[in-house]
């Protein structure tokens, strides 16, 4: 009789077999269109590189749902870009680099594939903010799901650990993205709502992180409302510094990335809706396919 462990470990064997082992391209998977600001980001760092964007816009958002939906939603995507022959993948969602990132290479790389690689962006934003934050108070203005796991809290914690991380979730500033009213006067309220709830909480504050990728397009809001000499850290740039710096460590897996300059763009909703809101992000038209998870 098969017991569940034999179960798991036939379907474990038949995943890995359906993933192609000669190189492939970098994937860059993202609940809906924020991750677009950090393949922006990696692009202009390293373009010689293949990359295959996956937006599970069919589902986003992902802020509000729990750890265990995330978590499977986040293994569904990264096992169908495994499946599309990326050898590494990016979540560039800070909600699954909080709440998915860490079962997905403890649990499911070593049955799938111990050689692959998924890398999130909570880690490179941690790794710097040392370095940026001048008396130790930093900010962090992202998602309620983000803010909630702590992820930010516990990593800056492991590398810097006099620094005090206030967090403040922005539930409404991803729709003011995606539906295009980011530069709105609308947008005003909410943008200054926030950062004053923010700075309230710790006025000592000197850098604030944008803990969700969708913030960087509230740039110019998000500037006109913090206090003159607070510095605003954006994901994109240190995650592709961080990518660059890993892959010059580890060459085994450079050696196992195409580099034809590629882009390839998949969603889980209408190919129509994600090539216009990804214009928003891209500021270029994209040829998008279709794609199913789950």
């Amino acid at each position: 009789m098969k017991t569940n462990i034999d179960d798991q470990a036939e379907k474990s064997e038949a995943v890995q077999e359906s993933f192609p082992s000669a190189p492939g391209p970098i994937g860059i998977f993202d609940s809906g269109y924020g991750g677009l600001t950090i393949l922006h980001g990696i692009r202009q760092l390293l373009p010689q590189y293949d990359y295959i964007y996956l937006g599970d816009n069919a589902r986003a958002p992902y802020g509000p749902r729990s750890f265990d939906v995330v978590y499977e939603f986040t293994r569904q995507a990264v096992q169908k870009l495994f499946e599309m022959g990326c050898q590494l993948v990016i979540l560039g969602c800070n909600t699954a680099s909080a709440k998915a990132l860490r079962s997905i290479q403890q649990h499911d790389l070593p049955q799938w594939d111990p050689k692959r690689r998924v890398l999130g962006v909570i880690r490179p934003t941690a790794e710097i903010i040392g370095k940026l934050t001048r008396n130790g108070h930093v900010g962090l203005l992202a998602t309620e799901g983000t803010v909630k796991s702590h992820s930010y809290d516990m990593e800056i914690a492991k590398l810097w650990p006099n620094i005090k991380v206030t967090g403040q979730a922005c539930p409404f500033w991803v729709p003011l993205v995606e539906y295009n009213e980011a530069d709105s006067p609308g947008a005003d309220y909410f943008v200054k709502k926030r950062i004053d709830q923010l700075m309230q909480l710790d006025p000592d504050i000197d850098t604030i992180i944008l803990g969700c990728t969708h913030f960087p397009l509230l740039m110019p809001k998000i500037l006109k409302y913090v206090q003159p000499g607070v510095r605003i850290v954006p994901q994109g740039e240190y995650v592709a510094d961080s990518l660059k710096d890993y892959l010059l460590r580890h060459t085994d897996m450079a050696s196992r990335l195409t580099t034809s300059a590629t882009v390839k763009y998949y969603t889980t909703e209408n190919p129509d809706k994600f090539k216009e809101s990804a214009s928003i992000f891209l500021h270029e038209r994209v040829h998008v396919e279709h794609i199913e998870l789950g």
